[in-house]
């Protein structure tokens, strides 16, 4: 029952839509109005883990007598895991009541996005050691929601690396344009920005990440507006970005990221090794797109093998040519192992 439970509370605190919430004060000046408008879904949010907990002291008792380990090990997940989401609850309600928090949307959004992640996180975690105390098994094959998290979190992934390699691509552009081809620049990457937050990937961004897009954004609009910006200025205003942007790829490093590169780097080095062994070019082919299929949930980890992997999807090579790409291929899997 804890655990049906559980999955309904992680359904629950699935990813807001902040949507709404996020223009036009990008700036974080004081506005209380945002508190009145989010202090339901925050109301909504603790009610949910508050049912989650009287569920669990329903269900184990404080003072029941246990003789069966594996019983006792149960008990001992669930009321610590218990324990931590009481006391989370208790440090939430006292950080949505710093003025700094409540009077800036973004923080406010922030703070809110972070407690939901957390207790979809530590709830998850409840259920995967409780059904490891029964028999050992991986966390994506019981934890509620898992795999909705992870496919989010790979599409921002993706799509973050895009837009990193799209600013990259428009600082060169900028830097050789003539400077009457500044504000020609400057719209183009108004457009490229703006295709950015009409992705999945910006419904799931986290709210601090959106709030340097959007104010990057604004300034670029006022240089548009300017009518005539100069090289200098489009330059001080887009390297600082490529920096924040190239931060995103901190993501590679979030737990259920590295779990899940482990797992596909394994089933693509086993589908490469089984191309390498295999005589006829035909079958050979079939191994080689294969792993490629495989290959492209690691799109994102790396510069190097999303250049590989976008070069692959303009199409395979022939059962010819297919070794020379399995060698290349074999280098990009080695250099993604390392880290």
């Amino acid at each position: 029952m804890v655990c049906f439970a559980a999955a309904r509370t992680i359904s629950q605190l699935g990813e807001l839509d902040l949507v709404q919430y996020e223009e036009p004060d990008v700036d974080g000046t004081a506005d209380l109005s945002m508190w009145e408008t989010v202090a339901p879904i925050i109301g909504s949010t603790i009610s949910e883990v508050n049912t989650l907990s009287a569920q669990i002291e329903a269900s184990f008792p404080v003072g029941e007598r246990l003789t069966d380990p594996r019983h006792l090990e149960v008990e001992t997940v669930v009321q610590t895991a218990s324990m931590e989401l009481k006391a989370e609850v208790m440090n939430f309600g006292m950080r949505v009541r710093d003025p700094s928090v409540v009077g800036d949307r973004w923080n406010l959004i922030t703070e809110l996005q972070i407690f939901r992640f957390r207790f979809r996180d530590r709830i998850g975690k409840m259920v995967w050691e409780v059904a490891n105390v029964f028999g050992e098994l991986k966390r994506r094959e019981v934890e509620p929601g898992y795999d909705q998290a992870l496919g989010a979190t790979l599409v921002v992934r993706a799509m973050t690396a895009d837009l990193r390699r799209l600013m990259r691509v428009r600082i060169h552009k900028v830097g050789d344009a003539q400077p009457g081809d500044m504000l020609a620049q400057a719209q183009q990457m108004a457009k490229e920005l703006n295709a950015f937050g009409r992705t999945a990937a910006w419904r799931a961004l986290r709210a601090q990440d959106k709030k340097g897009i959007l104010e990057f954004r604004g300034k670029v609009r006022e240089l548009i507006a300017s009518g005539a910006p100069s090289k200098i200025d489009l330059l001080q205003l887009i390297e600082p970005f490529v920096e924040f942007v190239d931060g995103f790829g901190g993501i590679n490093q979030r737990e259920i990221l590295v779990q899940h590169d482990q797992e596909v780097l394994a089933s693509v080095g086993v589908a490469l090794e089984r191309a390498m062994s295999i005589d006829s070019p035909g079958e050979r082919l079939a191994a080689f797109k294969e792993a490629v299929d495989s290959g492209q949930a690691l799109y994102g980890r790396s510069h190097d093998f999303d250049t590989f992997l976008r070069h692959l999807r303009k199409g395979l090579p022939s059962p010819e040519a297919v070794s020379e790409q399995l060698e290349q291929f074999l280098v990009q899997i080695a250099g993604l192992s390392q880290y």
